[in-house]
Formats: structure tokens, C-alpha cells, sequence
């Protein structure tokens, strides 16, 4: 018997150093942050009030091309994007996050749109990101496909990942059907055409990633 409660005992001991390096890899794996994401958040205030300013910029200058007849364009760089969601959104629209999410900042290569995010709640605190092809299905429709999820250097369960989107769209009323390509969920989301007062459609026409920038051009036509 006393042989028995030996074994046992070691057993216990070995299956708890098991769990705690197993918990301790796990942490590890959770506290990864991505360079791009480390990079943006230690950006000078400065420069990221700059940058702020030459998005609000840019968007009050679309806005303006939106409502007049013609063909309209514009580059989103992602310093800019960063800058605002830095400096404009923390300060004036912080209702738009969850108040589990923070520090939200992005990453822009020809072939991807990088997100990622502060997460902490529920006594997890981990930089939540994710990897998506951005394109233009048709006009006014983008198609996100989302590659990867992580927590960390952890998969996501891609599941929390649709919810959370689903709510989001639902928030800002947007549209968003799913879709499947060779295993990877797709968001169709319908861009709703901004409010016109003289009635004209607004379509967006062209959606195109470079290096560091989103292009985006297309048309305001009489109804």
C-alpha cells in the first residue's frame, strides 16, 4: 500500500509540473505581440496627431468629391489610419470598442490587412490579430477573407471571431453575408452608399491594397 501511495503521489506531482509548464507555454504563447504591432504603438504622440489630422483631412476632402457628379478617388495609408485610431477615435468615439478591446491599430501589405487589438477581460490579456485578403466583389460589396486568427502566437477559435463581427456590423448597420473559399470564411460586407441629399448613388468601384495603403476610387452618378 505504501508503494501504491508512492507512485500515486509522484503520479500527482509529475501531472502537476505537467499542467503548470504546459500553463506557463501557453502564457508565453498568449503574451506574443506582433512586430508591426509593437512598432505602431510605440509611435511618437506627435507624429500620430499628425497623422491623425491628415486623415480627418482626407475623409472631409472625399466627402466632398462623394457628392459631387463625376469620378472621385483617394490613398488611405496606414500611418494615417493609425493615427486616427490613436488620437481621434480614443478621444471623440470611444464608444465605437468594446470595452474588452483597446489600442485597435493596422498593417497594410499588397496582399494583406493586418488588425490587431489589445484584449483584456475575463483575466486573459493578450494582443488579439488577424490576417485577411481585402477586395472588391462588386461595387459598394468588400470581401474579406480572414487567413488567420491569433491571440498571441495562439489560434483563435475562428467562431468568436465571426460573432464578434457579426455584432460589430450589426452596430454600424452594415450588411454581412458569409461565405466559404477552400475552407477560409469570407465577409461579404455591403458598404450602405453615404446619405445624399440631391439623391446621387455613390459607388465604390476599385479596392486596391499597396504597401502601406488602401486605394479606393469610383463614381457619383445621378439616380
Amino acid at each position: 500500500m505504501a508503494r501504491w501511495l508512492k507512485l500515486a503521489l509522484l503520479l500527482f506531482v509529475a501531472l502537476g509540473l505537467l499542467a503548470a509548464v504546459a500553463g506557463y507555454v501557453v502564457y508565453r504563447a498568449m503574451q506574443h505581440v506582433p512586430e508591426f504591432y509593437r512598432v505602431a504603438i510605440a509611435a511618437d504622440p506627435a507624429a500620430e496627431r499628425t497623422a491623425s489630422d491628415r486623415m480627418l483631412q482626407r475623409t472631409a476632402a472625399l466627402a466632398s468629391d462623394l457628392r459631387k457628379e463625376g469620378r472621385w478617388q483617394t490613398v488611405f495609408t496606414a500611418d494615417e489610419i493609425n493615427g486616427w485610431l490613436a488620437v481621434d477615435l480614443a478621444r471623440n468615439h470611444p464608444g465605437l470598442l468594446p470595452p474588452a478591446i483597446r489600442d485597435p491599430r493596422v498593417a497594410i501589405t499588397p496582399e494583406h490587412v493586418i488588425l490587431a487589438c489589445r484584449y483584456r477581460a475575463g483575466g486573459i490579456d493578450s494582443v488579439l490579430w488577424l490576417t485577411m485578403d481585402a477586395y472588391l466583389i462588386e461595387p459598394n460589396v468588400i470581401g474579406l477573407r480572414i487567413r488567420k486568427a491569433r491571440a498571441g502566437a495562439l489560434p483563435l477559435p475562428l467562431d468568436e471571431v465571426l460573432g464578434e463581427i457579426g455584432r460589430a456590423s450589426g452596430q454600424w448597420e452594415w450588411r454581412v453575408d458569409w461565405r466559404q473559399a477552400d475552407g477560409d470564411p469570407v465577409a461579404q460586407v455591403r458598404v450602405p452608399p453615404p446619405r445624399n441629399p440631391e439623391d446621387k448613388l455613390v459607388r465604390i468601384e476599385t479596392l486596391r491594397l499597396g504597401e502601406g495603403e488602401i486605394y479606393v476610387a469610383g463614381s457619383t452618378q445621378r439616380r
